[in-house]
């Protein structure tokens, strides 16, 4: 058999390295990385703590939330801090404070959060949310929810303050060395303070163009509220079932 020539080695990882963000066999210069690859290396590294240190501009997103012809109030944990919010996973879970959160007859509460990533909640939130409620025709949305220094939890006792059926919290995921600003939804039936993991579904890493788009990531996410509202449960129990989300889009 005749070997193709080429113009120089083949190199046995291009094809992988085109198919994802990952850094694959970047080489080496003794026992270290190459500089050339160092460096990147160090400024995504940077990028990742600043994302989790900057500050999420509350009255941006509430301007942004509100041109949706949503009622937005704002709610912070019991975290004084991002300092304490880091060192103290535990508060960031529970409320401490927030705009008149008066109960009413709600299907779905939405808490925006600020999670580990505020940048994912400026460049995601809003555009997954208007997405989001254009397949919730009839539902009775509750008042959005803006919350600092927060966790998944801190949605258990949002929502039950509303008096909602099912809060969706939509969560600054924890930066990585590929992607500083993905976005999470974290959907619970019957919120209330000491819900457990296992009784929530997720969506992850929502960031056009290099993760899920938004259309895909709604079309999931009111499936699953969709189920969610018949079947009255969330969590391990609830699956996405391919052939409802066929016929959802």
């Amino acid at each position: 058999m005749t070997v193709p020539a080429t113009d120089g080695p083949v190199d046995p990882f291009a094809r992988l390295r085109a198919a994802t963000r990952a850094r694959v066999a970047l080489g080496r210069a003794g026992d270290a990385l190459p500089t050339a690859e160092l460096l990147p290396l160090r400024a995504a590294h940077a990028a990742a703590r600043d994302a989790v240190h900057a500050p999420l501009d509350v009255d941006a997103v509430v301007d942004e939330l509100g041109g949706l012809g949503l009622e937005v109030h704002t709610a912070t944990s019991a975290a004084h801090d991002r300092a304490e919010y880091l060192q103290r996973p535990d508060l960031g879970r529970r409320l401490a404070g927030a705009d008149d959160l008066a109960p009413g007859e709600y299907d779905v509460a939405f808490v925006v959060a600020d999670g580990l990533s505020p940048l994912a909640v400026h460049r995601h939130a809003a555009p997954l949310l208007r997405e989001v409620l254009a397949r919730l025709d009839g539902w009775r949305i509750a008042p959005v929810v803006v919350a600092t220094q927060a966790r998944v939890a801190l949605g258990d006792e949002i929502g039950a303050a509303l008096g909602a059926k099912a809060v969706v919290v939509l969560v600054g995921e924890r930066p990585g060395m590929s992607s500083t600003d993905s976005l999470g939804a974290y959907l619970t039936y019957d919120p209330r303070r000491g819900r457990r993991d296992s009784e929530r579904n997720c969506l992850s890493n929502i960031r056009p163009p290099h993760g899920t788009g938004y259309e895909a990531a709604a079309t999931t996410l009111a499936m699953l509220l969709t189920e969610s509202r018949r079947l009255r449960l969330s969590g391990v129990r609830l699956k996405v079932d391919p052939a409802l989300e066929a016929r959802e889009t």
